[in-house]
């Protein structure tokens, strides 16, 4: 690996540390508390609020006192997926990170970039005896990948400046100026359960090798989402008369994260078993010829399974029920932007399912840059549930974040890039969840960009950072904090 830039491997160094304190979403007070005792450490003024959402106050260098205090923005939490075949255990072990050529990226797990690199980039800022900046506000908020609920709960007031830089982005070279808003969805379905059939044997189908990735970013991509691999499996099985019965489904993390693994435990007389295996090796073959190009190694398997005991299983009316609620549940992009070319405008993620206490859980998130069909398309899946028979509750969500293309900050930003790297950015709104739109909703007057170095395939194991755009990202807050006099 060949780092060139003189700040790359400071900024590396601090993203290294941050990367052996535990920090799964809803899981943050160890980080907390160790950027907070860092803070002291270096006299800079902190404080947090109820949820931990934490600010440190950094002076402006001479010559800046005055200037209009900038905030520097991320957030504290990552998204902690890994491989079926990972020991990891992100409660307590560090993220083991991985040098390959220029880019860094971790052992069977997510890397945790996303966003620890914004804190590390923040700290690296602050402690830098060659910049010059106005007064900063490193604002570092909780639990932003499971619904921005950190920046929902910000208080007015929490922070004073009006000029913010959120590194939350993941291309260098963009500026992102828009966002979709969310919400997430949780149905439950109920079923009725019986006792296991004479003769019936358990097995297990398992749906894996898909690649997943951020709902935002990939839901354009068509990648295969687990849970609907494993739907289509069992619709299968079902409909060659195969008396199966389901006792426990699940797939899936967290909300914003294409589901890659879903397994089934199903119970169906012996003497079908060769039968089973033979629909089930078709139609992974299938699968795989309709994912080749995004999800290679998708693979679907079925066999004996022994590592559970089920006293009861699903009716055969109930599973496939339970199979039908896996199928028309909408998945993917539902509308194109009429206004901006490739954007995704409208989409929903079957990001989770469970069997719980008797009731099939699952667990969607809708994103939408126009509030009416988010809510609209919200509406729809909540009317899947209650035609199925089950309940449907959504939460409050977050709102789009709308361009200002007016931006003074945008013009100084583009104009500077041009600058400095002698080519112009690209400047663009996004169908991620970013939590600047929240942010400006909370302080009126807020003039905001977000940017960031060049990163691969969040939320999900082959998460990676180009090293090399770590550094040029540097150069540019660097020279707009000087800017910002």
């Amino acid at each position: 690996m060949n780092i060139d830039h003189e700040k790359t491997k400071e900024i590396l160094k601090w993203f290294e540390e941050i990367n052996k304190i535990p920090r799964c979403s809803k899981n943050e007070e160890q980080i907390a508390r160790w950027l907070i005792d860092w803070a002291k450490e270096h006299n800079f003024e902190v404080k947090s609020d109820s949820v931990m959402n934490i600010v440190i106050k950094v002076p402006g260098t001479p010559g800046y006192e005055n200037s209009p205090t900038v905030v520097i923005q991320g957030h504290m939490d990552m998204v902690c997926e890994k491989t079926p075949d990972s020991p990891h255990d992100f409660s307590k072990d560090p993220i083991k990170m991985v040098y390959e050529g220029e880019w860094l990226t971790a052992d069977k797990t997510t890397l945790g970039a996303d966003n620890g690199i914004a804190i590390a980039m923040a700290m690296a800022v602050s402690l830098d005896k060659d910049s010059q900046h106005p007064p900063l506000e490193l604002l570092f908020t909780v639990d932003e990948e499971t619904g921005l609920t950190g920046a929902n709960a910000l208080e007015p007031g929490f922070i004073d400046g009006k000029i913010l830089i959120n590194v939350d982005s993941e291309d260098e070279g963009v500026f992102t100026v828009g966002c979709a808003g969310g919400i997430n969805t949780f149905l439950t379905l109920p079923v009725d359960f019986g006792a296991i059939p004479t003769g019936y044997k358990q097995y297990k189908i398992k749906a894996g090798g898909m690649k997943g990735g951020h709902s935002g970013i990939d839901i354009a991509l068509g990648k295969a989402n687990a849970m609907r691999i494993v739907g289509r499996t069992l619709d299968q099985l079902l409909g060659a008369d195969i008396q199966l019965h389901l006792a426990d489904v699940k797939g899936g993390s967290a909300h914003n994260a294409i589901p890659r693994d879903c397994e089934a435990v199903v119970f169906f007389a012996e003497k079908d078993f060769e039968a089973a295996k033979k629909i089930v090796d078709e139609y992974s073959a299938i699968f795989n010829s309709e994912f080749k190009k995004t999800d290679p190694d998708l693979l679907v398997e079925i066999a004996a399974d022994d590592s559970g005991s089920f006293d009861k299983v699903i009716t055969l009316a109930g599973t496939k029920k339970v199979k039908d609620f896996m199928l028309v549940i909408p998945h993917g992009v539902a509308a194109m932007s009429p206004d901006i070319a490739d954007l995704v405008e409208t989409s929903n993620n079957f990001a989770n399912i469970s069997i719980e206490d008797g009731k099939v859980k699952v667990l969607t998130s809708q994103r939408s840059s126009v509030v009416s069909r988010l809510m609209g398309h919200t509406a729809a899946i909540e009317s899947v549930a209650r035609l199925a028979g089950g309940e449907a509750n959504s939460g409050d969500g977050y709102p789009p974040w709308q361009p200002n293309m007016d931006s003074p900050l945008l013009a100084r930003s583009v104009a500077l890039y041009e600058k400095l790297f002698n080519k112009k950015p690209v400047v663009e709104v996004i169908h991620a969840g970013l939590e600047c739109g929240i942010i400006g909703d909370k302080n009126p007057g807020m003039d905001m960009i977000s940017i960031g170095p060049t990163l691969k395939y969040p939320h999900c194991p082959d998460e990676k950072i180009h090293v090399g755009t770590i550094g040029m990202v540097w150069d540019f807050i660097a020279a707009l904090l000087k800017d910002l006099k």
